[in-house]
């Protein structure tokens, strides 16, 4: 399932995030970072799939 999270990730990282946490900090957090950045949002993403 995680694989499927981070091949979710890469196209959208809010995505993989709402997957793995649902509507928590770190989705919105996820959310800012996409919008700042691409590369943030996605490091931030993988992190969090990796880390849980």
């Amino acid at each position: 399932m995680d694989c499927l999270r981070v091949v979710l990730s890469v196209i959208l990282p809010p995505v993989g995030v709402f997957l793995k946490v649902g509507f928590g900090l770190h989705f919105w957090l996820n959310i800012l970072l996409t919008l700042l950045g691409y590369i943030p949002g996605l490091v931030h993403a993988i992190w969090i799939i990796a880390t849980r």
